[in-house]
């Protein structure tokens, strides 16, 4: 904080925001800025003035006020807006980059409804009536730029805003805003179809016979590990070992070793890993353009979007339509879907994804059904 040069005069109602026996402190710093805390002018137990501190922040220090007056919480203090700015402060910092945006957006729509809400009179009906009348809004994407949505995501939108809003709540209690329990708790979410479109092996390869060599090695890369379009775009020969590539994912922070040897032998993993090694005459990133350059998210989705719509053109010059409509569904995201969907065991296409539980996996990943033997 610095030490402190000049002190200013106390007053015991500093300014008319303050309510009474809240004091206000200044000091100027040495480096020029000014610090405030505030205080409460009260009596220690053996009945002697005694000042106890309140903090830094206006808002909490009204709420510890209230604590000590035994007093209802002045209304500015205690508003959902007030919660939700500690959470962007507090809390969103130390998320993924892409969540963070995705939360500002969502935090925006909550602060629409609930913004001037007393934190304490958010009740689950509140909360279930958000999610029945819930309007979409401009949403962000990871990039930055805006999108609406349209009604048809609005539900799944709005599961997104209740898994925050209740993670906010659960934090209002730590803090020390609400004594009561979480509103969202349950309350039922709208009901959500995940995309089930499953790469057949006859797409992928329609697609790869096309693409370019920084494709086929993303694509490659994708399959194998698992992992998701930006992790892959991050894997450097820095995460190599001789038998391992290792994986911190960015999304959830895990760590992961995949395998490059199956019993000594390379496996298919390392067999592209050794391709790729070979044919980079500089970088440390794996995937990189032809040109040198570090292959990014617009890039690949360029180069993707580009042997996509040349696979379409062979397929329907060849009159195999249904293979054309097939391949205009595939994204690449879906790639990571087609590795935990061609592992044959769960838990082992769970671990591969980095999932803590198998039910994410089999819910959202598994688009092939389960392989039974007939009656007979």
């Amino acid at each position: 904080m610095g030490t402190a040069v000049d002190l200013m005069p106390k007053t015991r109602n500093s300014g008319k925001q303050l309510p009474p026996r809240m004091i206000e402190r200044r000091r100027t710093l040495k480096s020029g800025k000014v610090w405030i805390g505030y205080y409460y002018d009260g009596r220690d137990s053996a009945g002697k003035r005694k000042e106890f501190p309140l903090g830094t922040d206006l808002l909490a220090a009204k709420r510890k006020w209230a604590e000590y007056e035994s007093k209802p919480v002045p209304a500015e203090a205690g508003t959902m807006s007030v919660l939700f700015d500690k959470y962007i402060r507090d809390e969103i910092p130390k998320k993924a980059a892409r969540t963070q945006l995705n939360n500002l957006a969502e935090i925006e729509n909550l602060r629409e409804h609930f913004g001037t809400a007393p934190i304490g009179a958010i009740l689950p009906r509140h909360v279930a009536a958000y999610r029945d009348n819930r309007k979409t809004k401009k949403r962000l994407r990871a990039d930055g730029t805006v999108r609406d949505p349209g009604g048809k995501h609005a539900p799944v939108a709005a599961n997104r805003e209740l898994a925050l809003l209740s993670h906010i709540m659960s934090m209002a209690r730590e803090w020390g805003y609400t004594d009561k329990a979480n509103p969202v708790t349950g309350v039922s979410k709208n009901k959500e179809k995940p995309r089930d479109f499953y790469v057949d092996d006859e797409v992928w390869t329609a697609l790869y016979a096309v693409a370019v060599p920084e494709l086929q090695d993303a694509m490659d890369l994708a399959y194998l590990t698992g992992q998701r379009p930006a992790d892959v775009l991050r894997f450097t020969v820095h995460d190599l070992s001789d038998t391992e590539l290792q994986v911190r994912q960015g999304k959830t922070g895990k760590l992961l070793r995949i395998l490059l040897t199956n019993d000594g032998s390379r496996n298919l993993l390392g067999q592209v890993v050794d391709r790729i090694k070979a044919r980079k005459v500089r970088g440390f990133h794996l995937l990189m353009t032809a040109g040198g350059l570090v292959l990014n998210k617009g890039t690949l989705r360029t180069r993707f979007v580009d042997a996509r719509r040349a696979a379409i053109a062979a397929a329907q010059a060849d009159g195999k339509l249904g293979l054309a409509a097939r391949i205009a569904q595939f994204q690449f995201r879906d790639t990571r879907a087609k590795a935990a969907s061609d592992v044959e065991d769960l838990t082992t296409a769970s671990k591969l994804l980095g999932h803590s539980k198998e039910d994410i996996t089999k819910m959202v990943y598994r688009r092939r059904g389960e392989v039974t033997k007939p009656s007979r």
